[in-house]
């Protein structure tokens, strides 16, 4: 089923009117991304396929023009501002990932109106040796890039078999890939909440999916971000950007 992506746009025209008559209007992005998503919902696309079917057309644009292709931001971030809804499926454990990564698709949002692509925000902090700097857009991508790659891996884990907890998939996701950039009081935390984490059986009623269509969305999600996951590794490794921050 092809994403809504008319209520998106109507949603952006209703947004852009509504500053010409001077209503006030909300700057996030994930929040307008989110109230789509919900009018999805009354068309039967559940979180899964919404975020599955965004990161498909990604992909397919990647795939089909090659590393050299400049992915634009706008669409980028409406693809990962669905991901958020995963974040909240999880709960508490993984609240911190969830506030972290909502404000760094918003960043990366606004700067699109600037920017534009992927490819120009690193060119902008490459020139201002600005790259690693503490909210810089390009420290902001690393972040959201790694918040797709927890789902991407978590998703892996839970799949691999059905006698795996979501506490042992989230856990092995976590330490694989976020871990190892996250200071001693976030792990620990982390490490914490993942004894509040929601059952197997409970994360499948929040996402309104049975064994069978998880599966089937899961796997759509995991072949469909790798390829975004390593276009944006590639965006650094091409300018001799080491991974290891």
């Amino acid at each position: 089923m092809a994403p809504n992506f008319h209520s998106l746009f109507s949603r952006r025209e209703r947004q852009w009117t509504a500053k010409k008559t001077g209503e006030r209007v909300s700057s996030s992005r994930v929040a307008i991304v989110k109230d789509a998503a919900l009018e999805d919902a009354n068309t039967g696309l559940t979180q899964l396929s919404a975020v599955a079917n965004s990161f498909e057309e990604l992909s397919s644009v990647v795939n089909s023009n090659g590393f050299n292709f400049d992915l634009r931001l706008e669409p980028f971030c409406d693809a990962c501002s669905l991901v958020s809804d995963l974040f909240g499926s999880l709960g508490i454990a993984f609240k911190f990932a969830e506030l972290e990564y909502v404000s760094k698709v918003n960043d990366l949002a606004e700067a699109s109106r600037i920017h534009g692509t992927l490819n120009n925000i690193l060119d902008f902090d490459v020139r201002n040796d600005t790259v690693k700097t503490q909210g810089s857009l390009s420290r902001n991508l690393r972040r959201v890039r790694l918040g797709l790659d927890l789902i991407r891996a978590l998703f892996q884990n839970f799949l691999s078999s059905d006698d795996c907890s979501l506490k042992e998939a989230a856990s092995a996701a976590y330490a694989k890939t976020c871990a190892p950039y996250h200071a001693w009081a976030i792990r620990t935390a982390v490490s914490a909440g993942m004894f509040a984490l929601p059952t197997r059986e409970q994360l499948l009623l929040r996402l309104n999916e049975s064994d069978e269509s998880a599966e089937k969305e899961m796997q759509r999600y995991i072949d469909a971000s790798l390829p975004i996951i390593e276009y944006i590794d590639k965006l650094y490794t091409s300018r001799n950007i080491r991974l290891d921050w």
